[in-house]
């Protein structure tokens, strides 16, 4: 009877205690999210030979490609159509859900021609969101031209939507710095339209910028579908490493998934110490065994 006594007490502890957790702290389950890889990081390598770079990736563990350097004059990358890419991506069990598209030649003239092309390039490759992955700093001299620059960018997610894609946007530490008391990532999240406009958030440069991601995302959840998974060197901050092997709390930032809304994530690291292919490896596994578990 005591041993009995002693059971409830100690689960009516327990119960009270999960009552004070969020929902999806309750049941730790394992996360859907796949291992994406952002193709910038072999940038020296990819044009040499697509396929065996391809291939390498493939083997140290992604599972998901986002894309860069479309060629909008010849239109391919790295001389290969959206559709030959797509079929060396399908042939080492890889899939392209986003793409960087430079979208400066239409903050520039509002022709939209460069968008039509990068739409046309998304769908050949099967991907659900084009991304702006910069913007050139002509157009962000002043807070009227944040405002400028939101409006441009609504126009784009318009046509993707149209064609059945969605749009976000990929910070770096510049967004963050205030200009006139206005800080650009504060505009373009208040003045895009949310239902048009996604964010992909480089974890890096927000915590470069001195900001912390989780509080983004409690501040507007459900935004950032997308991550750029980069690590920061506890030595050389300016440079990046191996993800779990730098200064970035990753372990605290996946906990907020759900949070933050995101549906795909992709590795970034711009400079290595050690041989490519192995540090990527490195990462692959450490996002699967810790992060993802």
């Amino acid at each position: 009877m005591t041993k009995r006594r002693a059971f409830l007490k100690q689960a009516g502890v327990l119960s009270a205690s999960a009552l004070l957790l969020k929902p999806d702290m309750l049941f730790a389950r394992p996360s859907s999210l796949k291992i994406g890889f952002q193709l910038f990081n072999l940038r020296e390598y990819i044009g040499k030979d697509v396929k065996e770079v391809i291939g390498k990736i493939a083997k140290a563990g992604y599972q998901e490609i986002e894309t860069f350097g479309y060629d909008t004059k010849q239109h391919d990358f790295w001389r290969l159509s959206s559709k030959a890419l797509k079929a060396i991506l399908c042939d080492n069990g890889l899939k392209s859900p986003s793409g960087h598209y430079d979208m400066n030649q239409y903050f520039n003239d509002g022709k939209d021609d460069s968008i039509k092309a990068y739409i046309e390039a998304a769908h050949g490759l099967g991907q659900n969101y084009i991304v702006v992955p910069s913007t050139n700093e002509k157009f962000r001299k002043t807070s009227d031209d944040f405002k400028s620059l939101a409006g441009k960018i609504n126009k784009i997610a318009e046509m993707c939507k149209a064609s059945g894609l969605k749009l976000a946007y990929h910070n770096h530490d510049f967004e963050f710095v205030p200009i006139n008391g206005t800080v650009l990532y504060d505009v373009l999240l208040k003045e895009t339209d949310p239902a048009l406009v996604q964010f992909e958030m480089d974890l890096y440069w927000v915590v470069r910028a001195g900001h912390d991601p989780v509080k983004l995302f409690e501040a507007h959840p459900g935004r950032f579908a997308l991550w750029h998974v980069k690590d920061m060197d506890k030595a050389k901050p300016e440079r990046n490493t191996e993800i779990g092997s730098g200064s970035i709390n990753f372990k605290r930032i996946f906990q907020h998934q759900k949070l933050s809304g995101v549906k795909h994530i992709f590795m970034e690291q711009e400079s290595f110490s050690m041989d490519a292919y192995q540090s990527i490896t490195q990462s692959s596994k450490y996002i699967k065994n810790t992060l993802l578990k």
